[in-house]
């Protein structure tokens, strides 16, 4: 039975990957956020083979109480889904570094310390996998959210360096990069209601299976929807036309988060 740790799992695309794991591949789940009622709700819902491990990633000991939770339970690894993450509106003028800090502690140091404490499991494991959730934003800045790109491209940048250190000892590591994603916080309701723009918007559900296909799928890299590789292509081949199409102007409003649900 294979045995996976998904952080941020409380919901949005934590909640989707975690039942999809348990429905389509009989997965033992070890579900990781902050809000432990809804965890409690989850692992009791899909069954013996959950458990919950409730806590901020941020804090110090975190890493190391997922890791005796799951020795103490499992034994084993044999996929980590590192998912949690957060966002907070702000221009660097607004926000300065205190807001590249928070970005950074949430969405990067967290992600490092829970890989670096849970890697000789995966390793001991092998063949396992990493799956990393960046976000469409990790290949491709626009104003107002400098701070969080920031946190997704060194996400992204870690990954694909990692990818190539593990793969010798059996770990796959595998990354997910979704754009517009409906979830609880962020509905993505002005996109959603526009006939014009709804398409560009995709669900946790599709995020999950991207997560599946990056993970025990063995895929590199993963999408979501997947024509938004076209917008990392376009920064690498012609970065002026990408800087001119999401300029706009530097203070105007941020309609979305993208990535993974932090709660």
């Amino acid at each position: 039975m294979t045995v996976a740790v998904v952080t941020g799992a409380s919901s949005g695309i934590g909640e989707a990957t975690a039942r999809l794991l348990a429905r389509e591949h009989g997965a033992a789940l070890v579900l990781v956020a902050r809000r432990e009622e809804r965890l409690r709700a989850l692992a009791a819902e899909l069954g013996a083979h959950a458990s919950f491990c409730a806590c901020d990633l941020t804090e110090e000991g975190a890493p190391a109480r997922i890791r005796g939770h799951v020795e103490e339970r499992h034994g084993r690894l044999d996929l980590l889904v590192n998912n949690a993450g957060a966002a907070w509106r702000s221009t660097f003028a607004e926000g300065g570094w205190e807001n590249v800090r928070r970005h950074m502690e949430v969405n990067f140091d967290a992600v490092v310390r829970l890989t670096e404490e849970l890697l000789p499991l995966l390793r001991r494991s092998a063949p396992s996998a990493i799956v990393n959730v960046s976000s469409t934003a990790g290949r491709v800045a626009r104003p107002g959210s400098g701070a969080y790109s920031a946190s997704k491209f060194a996400l992204a940048g870690w990954s694909d360096a990692l990818a190539g250190e593990e793969a010798p000892h059996g770990v796959h590591v595998g990354i997910v990069l979704p754009g517009f994603i409906s979830t609880e916080g962020f509905p993505q309701s002005e996109l959603v209601d526009n006939r014009f723009t709804r398409r560009l918007v995709s669900t946790p559900e599709r995020g999950a299976q991207a997560i599946v296909d990056a993970g025990p799928g063995g895929k590199h890299e993963r999408y979501v929807p997947r024509p938004y590789w076209i917008a990392a292509a376009a920064r690498a081949l012609a970065p002026w036309l990408v800087r001119l199409a999401t300029g706009g102007k530097a203070g105007g409003r941020l309609v979305t988060r993208t990535g993974a649900d932090g709660k």
